[in-house]
C-alpha cells in the first residue's frame, strides 16, 4: 500500500528543486506482428502500437493533473525490429517509418526499439537492419535506435563493433543540417537491459510481458539540495545516508505513478527506472551534486569516489521504496544533458579518458559525448570496445551514445536544444587503433561469466 501523505511531502521538491516523473514507457511486444510479407507485417506494427498505446498520454496527463507531478514524456519501447526482419526481409525502413507514424499518432515523444542484439553474432535481419540505422534515423522524427555488442556471458562482438564506429559516422553525416541528431539516437550497449525506460535506448526484451508500463524517475536536483542543508562536517557515511533517504522519497512517488498508470491502463506494471538523469535546466546536475559533497569542480580527483558512492546509495534507497526497482537506476553522466557537466568540460577539468573511469561505477557510459566530426570511425569503435569491456568485466550495463560533429572541431559547440541540451565538442585521442580493429572476431568472455 502507499501512503499518500508520503508522496505529498515531495511537493516542494518538485516545485523548487526540479523533481519530476522523466518518463513512462510502455513496453509492447511485436512477436505476434512477424510475418513472410515485410508491408503486412509493417501494417501490424501500426495496428498493435496505436491499439496498445491509444491511451498513454492522455493517463499520463490525468496523473499530472491529478497530483501536480509532471510527466515530462511519454515514450514506446517495442521487440528489437531486427526480430520481425529475419522474417520478412525486404528494406528495414518500413519498419522504421511505420514506428514513427505509429508515435506520431498515439502522440509519444520516442519510440525505442529500431535494435539488434549481437553480442554473441549475426542472425538473420541484424546485419541489414544496421547497416540501415543512417538512414532509419535521418528519415524518421521519433525513432530511436540501440545495438548490444557484447555482455558478460558472451564477450564482445568486435565484427559488431568494427561496423558501428562507421555507422555512428554516417549517423551524424545523414543528418548534419539537424545538429546531427541521429547519432544522439543511437546508442550501442555492453549488457543491455530488456526493461530500460529511457531513451534512446529502450527496447522492450523478449522475455517481457506482452505489454507492460516501465517508469523512469529522476531528481538530481532534489538530491543536490537535501545535500546543501548539511553541514560541512558530516562524514561520507552521513552524506550516503541522505543520498539512500532523498531516493526512497523519490522512488515512492514513482512507485505511485506506475501503479496507478497501469491499472488505468490494463497492463502489468514493470520497473521503476530510479536514474538521477539530469537536463540542462540550472540545479538539475549530476555533475553539482558531486561538488556538492565536496570537489571544486567534476572532474577533480575524487569524482570516480563520490560517483561511486552516489550510485551506490541512490540504488539502496530505490530498492527499500519499491519491489519493482529495474533498468539502469543509479546515476546518468550524460555531458551535453547536464549544466555541472558542461561546465566541466569547459574548464578543462573532465575530459573523455576521466569519463570513461567515471563509467565503471555510475549507471551507463559515454552518454551524449560531442566529438569532433572528423574523429576516424575505427577511433570510435575502440571508444566502443573500451566502454564495452568495462560493461563485461564488471557485469554492468555500459553504453556509448557519441555525435561525430561534422564540420566542428575541438571547443566547438554543438545545441541541440530542449532535453538534449549542447555540448562542447571534446579532445579525443586519435591515436590509431585501425590494426586491432581490423582483427574483428570476438573478444571472450571474462572468468566471471563462469558463475553456474
Amino acid at each position: 500500500m502507499i501512503n499518500v501523505n508520503d508522496i505529498m511531502e515531495t511537493i516542494t521538491m518538485i516545485q523548487n528543486e526540479h523533481l519530476d516523473i522523466r518518463t513512462t514507457t510502455m513496453g509492447i511486444s511485436l512477436l505476434d506482428c512477424a510475418d513472410s510479407d515485410i508491408s503486412v507485417s509493417c501494417n501490424k506494427v501500426y495496428d498493435k502500437i496505436c491499439s496498445r498505446a491509444e491511451k498513454l498520454v492522455s493517463t499520463g496527463e490525468a496523473i499530472e493533473k491529478k497530483y501536480g507531478i509532471p510527466i515530462v514524456n511519454k515514450r514506446i519501447s517495442v521487440t528489437p525490429i531486427a526480430m520481425l526482419l529475419g522474417a520478412s526481409g525486404g528494406d528495414p525502413v518500413e519498419y522504421a517509418k511505420a514506428l514513427d507514424k505509429a508515435a506520431d499518432q498515439v502522440g509519444v515523444n520516442f519510440i525505442g526499439g529500431y535494435s539488434a542484439l549481437v553480442h554473441k553474432g549475426f542472425s538473420p535481419g541484424d546485419k541489414d537492419l544496421i547497416l540501415s540505422i543512417p538512414e532509419a534515423l535521418a528519415e524518421t522524427e521519433y525513432v530511436c535506435s540501440s545495438v548490444n555488442v557484447g555482455s558478460t556471458k558472451s564477450g564482445i562482438n568486435m565484427d559488431a563493433v568494427s561496423m558501428m564506429g562507421g555507422i555512428i559516422r554516417q549517423a551524424a553525416e545523414k543528418t548534419r543540417d539537424k545538429q546531427c541528431i541521429g547519432a544522439a539516437k543511437l546508442v550501442v550497449f555492453c549488457n543491455a537491459p530488456e526493461d530500460n525506460p529511457f531513451m534512446a535506448g529502450a527496447f522492450h526484451g523478449a522475455g517481457e510481458p506482452d505489454c507492460v508500463l516501465n517508469v523512469g524517475v529522476s531528481g538530481p536536483g532534489v538530491v543536490r539540495a537535501a545535500l546543501s542543508h548539511m553541514n560541512e562536517t558530516d562524514d561520507l557515511t552521513a552524506v550516503a545516508d541522505m543520498i539512500k533517504r532523498t531516493a526512497f522519497k523519490i522512488t515512492r512517488m514513482g512507485q505511485l505513478v506506475g501503479a496507478e498508470a497501469s491499472e488505468a491502463l490494463g497492463i502489468p506494471f514493470g520497473i521503476i527506472d530510479l536514474s538521477l538523469a539530469p537536463t540542462p535546466a540550472i540545479g538539475d546536475s549530476v555533475a553539482h551534486i558531486l561538488e556538492e559533497i565536496g570537489l571544486e569542480k567534476c572532474g577533480a580527483c575524487g569524482t570516480t569516489a563520490a560517483l561511486a558512492m552516489l550510485n551506490d546509495a541512490v540504488k539502496k534507497g530505490g530498492v527499500m521504496a519499491s519491489s519493482n526497482v529495474g533498468g539502469l537506476s543509479g546515476a546518468f553522466i550524460p555531458v551535453s544533458e547536464d549544466a555541472g557537466m558542461i561546465d566541466a568540460a569547459k574548464a578543462g577539468t573532465l575530459s573523455i579518458e576521466k569519463l570513461e573511469a567515471m563509467t565503471a561505477v555510475c549507471s551507463v557510459g559515454l552518454d551524449m559525448i560531442v566529438v569532433p566530426g572528423d574523429t576516424p570511425e575505427d577511433v570510435i569503435s575502440a571508444m566502443i570496445a573500451d566502454e564495452a569491456a568495462i560493461g563485461m568485466v564488471n557485469s554492468k550495463t555500459t553504453a556509448v551514445r557519441l555525435i561525430p560533429a561534422v564540420g566542428l572541431k575541438d571547443g566547438d559547440e554543438l545545441d541541440f536544444g530542449g532535453l538534449l541540451g549542447r555540448g562542447p565538442v571534446m579532445k579525443v585521442n586519435t591515436t590509431s587503433p585501425a590494426k586491432m580493429i581490423a582483427r574483428g572476431g570476438r573478444i571472450p568472455a571474462p572468468m566471471q561469466s563462469l558463475k553456474n
